[in-house]
């Protein structure tokens, strides 16, 4: 009974430091961002991309004037989204031992790579020029796909049908705006800046981990665990 006890003692502990986990890596990425952003002369969101913040490079490059003063700030914040995503995820993994939870952890190890690629090469004209910005556009790639796709399998994984719902939905806006990204080009009489939906792309990640947050914090709290077939 003891036994049983702990483990159900731990497991909500788990929860509890997961939901915290994932609520600062929500607050620390835009929070970067955000400090990133000020200290750049112009910067717009909705011109600009991301990861223009962490461009170390000083000059014109593709259109946009890249000026980011606090570059390692916003580098710091994109490794920071990496690392606490995925030790959010096998934090969470530990707390729900009667769910399968490997595609939630192995997507949350996918999105830390690319986002850790992300910081490391940067999208600017030195990367350009060497043929590097490769990895920073895979980097790119992965960080949203895979925290997209992450969302949803963490959404099975918790199981509660109202939350599995917004994963998937949320994700789909995600991802749909990715598309958008990439066909902005041809998409006739669509005037959306490229910053506008490369945000929509990423900031579907954010909401859902302050989402995610709430919820493993309420469970871990109230001693239970998620339900398949719950409806909250």
């Amino acid at each position: 009974m003891s036994n049983t006890h702990d483990r159900a003692s731990s497991h909500r502990i788990a929860l509890r430091t997961a939901g915290v986990l994932f609520i600062a890596a929500a607050v620390v990425y835009v929070g970067t961002e955000a400090i990133a952003g000020a200290a750049f002369p112009g910067y717009s969101y909705a011109q600009n991309y991301i990861s223009d913040l962490g461009v170390p490079e000083v000059g014109p490059y593709d259109g946009r004037f890249l000026d980011s003063p606090l570059h390692a700030v916003m580098n710091a914040g994109f490794l920071a989204q990496g690392v606490l995503f995925l030790l959010a995820t096998v934090v969470a993994a530990r707390g729900l031992p009667a769910r399968p939870a490997a595609p939630w952890v192995g997507l949350a190890a996918l999105h830390a790579v690319g986002i850790t690629l992300v910081a490391f090469v940067h999208g600017g004209p030195q990367s350009a020029a060497s043929g590097f910005i490769v990895f920073h556009v895979i980097g790119a790639g992965l960080a949203i796909v895979c925290g997209n796709l992450a969302s949803i399998a963490g959404g099975v994984a918790l199981g509660a049908r109202r939350f599995r719902a917004f994963s998937v939905g949320i994700a789909a806006v995600g991802l749909l705006c990715l598309v958008g990204l990439q066909l902005q080009p041809s998409l006739a009489g669509a005037d959306v800046p490229d910053g506008v939906w490369e945000r929509g792309s990423v900031y579907a990640i954010t909401a859902w981990e302050l989402a995610a947050g709430v919820v493993l914090i309420t469970r871990g709290r109230a001693g239970r665990q998620p339900a398949r077939d719950s409806a909250a």
